[in-house]
Formats: structure tokens, C-alpha cells, sequence
């Protein structure tokens, strides 16, 4: 999963094949109507929320901050997610690619993730010293050292290896710090409910994502769902992540941090195993342009 802040290049290997220009004199009369629509739309927002702009802001800050203390605090974090990860190809079709997983996560410095999708079935584990990448339907897996906590993980392995773990901004220590150095607009939008459960509805923007997230309301105050749309990629593609089967603390079933190699996969360079992230590497573009 693509994390916010994590740069302009990044964010355009995520989502694939850049769009192409358009001559707009073929889709002039479109482009016309939807440009009124967005303009009373906007308008709209801005009349609902002009009067009571700073009240917003500051709920919406104490809701993110009630999240990121709340998620703080827990020791042992499990859940099931969903995901579809928006690409946009360069004669601007709009693809969303779909997969599924399991997050466990024991602080400061063990967490397990797995994903399964159309192109790869892929599983990481972290034991505080090792990071392993099992390739399931290659049999394959990597491993390289990296000692440290989950933060420092995620960080080596969105800068160096260019493969983010799932949800992985929800796994950070301190979400709340991470992110409010780099927002520059937060909104309360109300509530929502996601999977039969009622959440607040949050919303912010930083200068290369917009974010929302849905946050459960009550004593537990953890994170349902969130989009996080690019605005440096034509075509604003979106990362929409919904999560279940949320628990905590001694409901966490005790998982294993250490990789087993039970299948015997063949060991190999981590960097030399492909299609481990959520976009497969059929999708990306080559040096040059020539894929």
C-alpha cells in the first residue's frame, strides 16, 4: 500500500501507465457539463462548511489524534483488509485491481502480512531482526537484515525496496505526528457506516494526496476504511483500503513471527522477486517508455 508523503515517484509507479493528452475538441460538450456540475458541487461544500471551518478542522484533528493515541496504545493489533489499488493507463482508462489479506502486528518490531491477489500470493514476516518475502506461488522467498522497530521497516521498505506493506500507515507508532507536519486541510464530514459499523468520517489533504479515513466511534477509535486519491498522476487514481474483523490486545490470536520454510521454496535476492506489491509488474512502465 502506497504511503502518504511518499513522493512523487512513488506515487506514479503505483498506478501504473501515465494518461496521455487528449484533444479536448472532441470532448468539448463533456467537458463543459461536467465542469458546471463540479462548480455547483463546490459551491454547495463551500456554503455548508464556510461558517463552521475552524470547529471542523479542530474535530476532525481530535478524531485523527483519538485514532493514532488509540492505535498507539495497542500492543497487539490483528485484522482482515480489502483492497483496490486505482491505475490509470495512458489512453486514460481507469483500472482498479483488487486483493485481500491479514495484518498481525505485535509492538514495537514483529508484524506478518499477507495479500492474495490476481497476479501473486505473497507473505512477509518481520521478527524484530529479519524480513523474509514468500512468494507462494513461485515458491520462492528472500530475506535481508533489517533490525529495528515496524516504523523503521516500513520506512526501508518504501524507500529501498519500493514495497509498502499493506495498510501500512495505519501500522505506524504515532500516525497523528507522521501526517499533520504534511496536511494542510482537515475536515469533519460527518459520519458514515462501514460494515455495520458507525464511523466518523474524516477527510485531509497534503500537497500530493487527498485522504479520508472512517474512523469507529466509541472507546475503540480504529480505522474502517480509508481512500487516499493521488494528485500528481493524471487521471487521480484512487488506493481504497476497507478493513474487518478488527481485534485487540489478548483476541489476537498469537501469531509467528518467524519464517518456516515448510515448502521448501528456493531462496533468492529479495529485489529479484517479482510481482510482490499490489501492482503487477506487467502494468508499469519500463525506462524509456517501451512497455
Amino acid at each position: 500500500m502506497a504511503i502518504p508523503g511518499g513522493g512523487k515517484d512513488r506515487g506514479e509507479a503505483s498506478v501504473g501507465f501515465k494518461a496521455s493528452a487528449v484533444d479536448p475538441a472532441g470532448r468539448r460538450g463533456w467537458i463543459s457539463r461536467a465542469t458546471i456540475a463540479t462548480a455547483a458541487c463546490a459551491a454547495v461544500v463551500s456554503l455548508g462548511t464556510a461558517s463552521g471551518a475552524s470547529a471542523d478542522e479542530a474535530a476532525a484533528k481530535a478524531m485523527l489524534k483519538s485514532m493514532s493515541d488509540y492505535l498507539a496504545s495497542q500492543t497487539a493489533i490483528s485484522f482482515d483488509y480489502d483492497t483496490n489499488l486505482g491505475i490509470v493507463t495512458k489512453d486514460q482508462q481507469k483500472i482498479d485491481l483488487a486483493s485481500t489479506g491479514t495484518i498481525d502486528l505485535n509492538r514495537p518490531n514483529k508484524v506478518r502480512a499477507t495479500r492474495q491477489g490476481g497476479f501473486a500470493d505473497v507473505e512477509l514476516t518481520f521478527d524484530g531482526k529479519t524480513l523474509t518475502v514468500l512468494q507462494k506461488n513461485a515458491n520462492l522467498y528472500g530475506q535481508v537484515d533489517v533490525p529495528g522497530t515496524v516504523d523503521g521497516l516500513i520506512d526501508e521498505l518504501r524507500d529501498t525496496y519500493n514495497r509498502p506493506i499493506p495498510g501500512a500507515v495505519l501500522l505506524l507508532s504515532n500516525i497523528y505526528d507522521q501526517l499533520m507536519p504534511l496536511v494542510m486541510n482537515v475536515k469533519d464530514l460527518g459520519s458514515g457506516v462501514i460494515g455495520g459499523v458507525e464511523c466518523d468520517h474524516v477527510a485531509f489533504r497534503t500537497a500530493e494526496v487527498d485522504m479520508q479515513i472512517w474512523i469507529a466511534q466509541g472507546d475503540k477509535p480504529y480505522p474502517c476504511r480509508m481512500v487516499i486519491t493521488s494528485k500528481q498522476v493524471t487521471g487521480f487514481p484512487e488506493y481504497n483500503v476497507q478493513i474487518r474483523n478488527w481485534k485487540t490486545g489478548s483476541a489476537v490470536t498469537p501469531a509467528n513471527f518467524v519464517f518456516d520454510n515448510a515448502t521448501k521454496a528456493k531462496s533468492v535476492d529479495v529485489k529479484d522477486l517479482a510481482d510482490t506489491d499490489e501492482l503487477p509488474d506487467r502494468f508499469r512502465i519500463a525506462a524509456g517508455g517501451a512497455k
